[in-house]
């Protein structure tokens, strides 16, 4: 595994910010890093990237111990925190190579990594523009290729598309798809249709817990035990009528012709709806599952759905 996160935990005063938190990411997996405001996700970010010890509990980042090794983790990881740190006076070009001289790149490897990055972060018209006098949407990707001069393993990225238009969102997103591919990338988030769209996986914190890991398919399985089905008819029926019909847990009656039927999550009432409308002369006009967003399911776990 790229990430190992064993039982971390972090306290700050009486405050504790992380508790006994686990998880890992492999190579080529993106995991969406997801929780309320104050959850822990940014303190656990930091932890990971070595600039911050955990209290408690051990993190591995490519092989190395963030709280013994933290300059060796560090060589390993490209880190874009919430807050992208520049110098606004500088060029694009020349901040990257600064930057790239930091991280011990030179010569002909220095001016080819630079060159890469500009060209893959879509910053080859801005390259030679102050940063200061760049767009929100184009200092992200300033920062993004920043984070990935040195090619790192592991890509850790806090909100990296807050404070975005819809337009800025995507292009950022295309930008991450295609540099992160063959590496780790922990990416955090408020935004569930980015969770969506780049996720293989997603851990959910609450109040420095873990209340869940699976796959984005995999999540609203998981909260929600219940599976509903939306049925419409042409004529008008009752709820009365679908007690008859076995699996069926609720009815709950949206108008004469339309109910919502909630039944067992290893069930599939369809096909029983479907054979208690032809023995009842009901017309179907609609029969579909009805699926929970990412939101729904992200309150429900967070408290937000109480």
């Amino acid at each position: 595994m790229s990430i190992s996160v064993k039982n971390i935990s972090k306290v700050y005063g009486e405050q504790l910010a992380v508790k006994d938190l686990s998880f890992e990411v492999a190579k080529g997996e993106i995991l969406g890093f997801l929780g309320p405001n104050g959850a822990g996700k940014s303190t656990t970010m930091k932890i990971l990237s070595g600039y911050i010890p955990p209290s408690n509990g051990e993190a591995i980042v490519c092989g190395h111990n963030v709280e013994k090794e933290p300059l060796s983790v560090q060589k390993k990881i490209g880190y874009l925190p919430e807050h992208n740190p520049m110098y606004l006076e500088m060029y694009v070009h020349e901040f990257l190579r600064f930057c790239g001289k930091l991280q011990g790149l030179k010569g002909k490897e220095l001016n080819q990594q630079v060159e890469k990055m500009v060209s893959l972060c879509g910053l080859t018209r801005e390259q030679n523009k102050q940063i200061g006098a760049l767009s929100k949407g184009y200092r992200q990707r300033v920062g993004l290729a920043k984070s990935l001069l040195h090619d790192p393993e592991v890509l850790i990225l806090d909100e990296p598309t807050s404070g975005l238009d819809p337009n800025q969102i995507v292009e950022i997103r295309n930008v991450i798809k295609e540099a992160s591919k063959d590496k780790a990338v922990i990416f955090s988030t408020h935004i569930m249709q980015e969770v969506q769209a780049l996720c293989d996986r997603v851990v959910v914190i609450n109040l420095g817990s873990k209340v869940a890991d699976k796959t984005v398919e995999g999540l609203g399985r998981e909260v929600f035990k219940e599976k509903v089905v939306i049925i419409e008819f042409l004529e008008d029926a009752n709820e009365e009528m679908f007690k008859e019909i076995n699996g069926v847990e609720s009815v709950k009656m949206v108008n004469p012709k339309k109910f919502l039927i909630s039944s067992n999550e290893n069930i599939d009432i369809r096909p029983a709806l479907s054979a208690f409308a032809a023995n009842n002369s009901l017309t179907v006009v609609g029969l579909q599952q009805e699926e929970k967003s990412l939101e729904e399911v992200f309150h429900k776990l967070t408290g937000g759905g109480n």
